[in-house]
């Protein structure tokens, strides 16, 4: 079992408090009633002063939040301009989703249509198009004529 940090420093400081506790326990038996009063009081108020750290849920943050995608229906003054402002980035990533599977198809298509021009238009035995290693040849083949 892995125990953070965190755990470990807040394990040692409750260890280092009971027993500095202890110790001043153990030496209050003999001191004087009226020291061990004003201790006593002493201790109560910085009990009573101590800062309990407040956490916040996500309940709370959710409900005090008021972002626009939150918000549409709450009619709390946003205009449509800014409706369509918030919906304007989501239309232009769609588009761009789109045209880029169009470009991308394109290029495939042509690369395919290459391929069997190729084929097509070369003096080869039959024997050639069985051989595993001919749609490498012919990449090889476009790969140096294309830098003219």
């Amino acid at each position: 079992m892995k125990i953070s940090l965190q755990k470990k420093s807040a394990i040692l400081q409750d260890r280092f408090g009971l027993r500095t506790a202890s110790y001043l326990s153990a030496g209050t038996a003999e001191l004087p009633h009226d020291i061990s009063e004003r201790l006593r009081s002493a201790r109560v108020q910085a009990v009573s002063q101590r800062k309990i750290p407040h956490t916040q849920t996500a309940g709370g943050v959710v409900q005090s939040g008021g972002s626009a995608a939150l918000t549409w229906g709450s009619g709390e003054g946003f205009s449509w301009w800014n409706r369509i402002g918030s919906v304007l980035p989501l239309i232009a990533l769609v588009a761009g989703l789109l045209a880029i599977n169009s470009f991308q198809s394109d290029n495939r298509t042509q690369e395919l249509a290459e391929v069997d021009a190729a084929l097509l238009t070369d003096d080869l035995p039959p024997a050639a198009f069985a051989d595993p290693g001919f749609v490498q040849f012919l990449q090889t083949g476009r790969q140096l004529a294309s830098p003219q």
